[in-house]
């Protein structure tokens, strides 16, 4: 047996069970539909708590979140040719990288990604 066929037989079998009603998801698509919302709407309690920006894990949350941002344009950063702007040296790095820390915590501030808010509301449970 072919590797291309395999996809032709499974979508032959899926057609005739569901033209014969058996195992038919199309049935079933209001069902899930109303268990999906149950859960979407039941999660959104805990998304709507109120944060505490003032709280000490909120803080480390945000720490949290701009290291992982950090690491990000590090990552980014690795990518790009240099330019020669900023020389080679032990004072030209070390500047370079307080710079991108500084883009970090800028982003951090501004972007709202929602690292921190999610982490928050993760650890809160557990302290």
């Amino acid at each position: 047996m072919e590797i291309n066929n395999l996809g032709f037989l499974n979508m032959n079998d899926y057609r005739m069970t569901a033209m014969n009603g058996v195992n038919d998801p199309l049935q079933n698509f209001d069902e899930i539909m109303r268990k999906a919302n149950s859960v979407v709407h039941a999660g959104t309690s805990s998304l709507q708590s109120p944060i505490d920006k003032n709280d000490e894990l909120y803080k480390l949350c945000l720490e949290l979140e701009t290291f992982i941002m950090k690491n990000l344009l590090t990552g980014m950063r690795n990518t790009v040719q240099k330019t020669g702007l900023i020389d080679d040296s032990y004072a030209g790095k070390i500047y370079e990288d307080m710079l991108w820390d500084e883009y970090a915590k800028d982003f951090t501030k501004n972007a709202n990604l929602g690292l921190a808010e999610q982490a928050y509301r993760q650890l809160k449970n557990y302290y």
